[in-house]
Formats: C-alpha cells, sequence, structure tokens
C-alpha cells in the first residue's frame, strides 16, 4: 500500500478543474464536500486531487492552509482503499463547508465516510 500523496496526483490544470466545476458531480458529508469527474488523465496515477478552504469564512491564510493539511493527510490516508476499487481515472476537488476550525479526527472521519458515499454512487452509475 502506497500512502504517498506526489506531485502527479495533485490536480493543477486550469482545463481540468473548469472541467471539474462545469461537468462534475458531488457528494458532501458536512463540513466536507467532494466534487469528482471521471476524466482520462495525461500521467500515470488513478486519481488527482485538489483541496479548496473558502476565504469566505477563514480570512487568516494561516487557518485556510492549515485546514488544507489536514485535509490532504486524512486524503492521504485513505487513498490505499479507495484506489483499490476504482475502475477508471478521476479528477477530485475536495472542498471545507464549515465554518469553524475542526480538528484531524474529525477531518479523518467525515473524509473516511465521504468517500465510502463517493465509491457507494459510482457502484451505483456504473
Amino acid at each position: 500500500m502506497n500512502f504517498s500523496f506526489p506531485k502527479e496526483e495533485k490536480l493543477k490544470s486550469k482545463i481540468l478543474i473548469q472541467k471539474l466545476f462545469s461537468e462534475g458531480k458531488s457528494v458532501s458529508k458536512y463540513p466536507l464536500k467532494l466534487v469528482y469527474v471521471s476524466t482520462s488523465l495525461t500521467k500515470d496515477v488513478p486519481v488527482q486531487a485538489a483541496v479548496s478552504v473558502p476565504k469566505r469564512f477563514f480570512k487568516k491564510a494561516v487557518t485556510r492552509n492549515r485546514i488544507k493539511r489536514l485535509m490532504r493527510e486524512a486524503y492521504r490516508l485513505q487513498k490505499p482503499m479507495l484506489v483499490e476499487q476504482l475502475g477508471t481515472t478521476y479528477a477530485f476537488m475536495f472542498i471545507y463547508t464549515g465554518k469553524d476550525i475542526p480538528d484531524f479526527v474529525l477531518i479523518q472521519n467525515k473524509m473516511q465516510g465521504l468517500l465510502e458515499k463517493f465509491i457507494q454512487n459510482e457502484l451505483i452509475t456504473r
């Protein structure tokens, strides 16, 4: 099992991000939301992911960056479970929709529930 989150798995393409928000589907498990789209990726990776925290609720960059680090770490730990069940490649955007600063245990539990919900949705639509 590879628990790393290398550079190739980070979603940075503006074109792909625009496609994600125009054509993508979403699932949510408060305070997290996952916007995803099935796509062919240029890199040889099963998933490219990005995280986002709105400036609207968290004015200080320090706070936003802390929440993003927590979300990336929770995703990194859940990724092997996700990758073994995927049949195609995806682009993910994780968005934090809460208004208060979370702790890691909350983010980790919600990330696990969110990814399980995503897998259930994808198994139904296949």
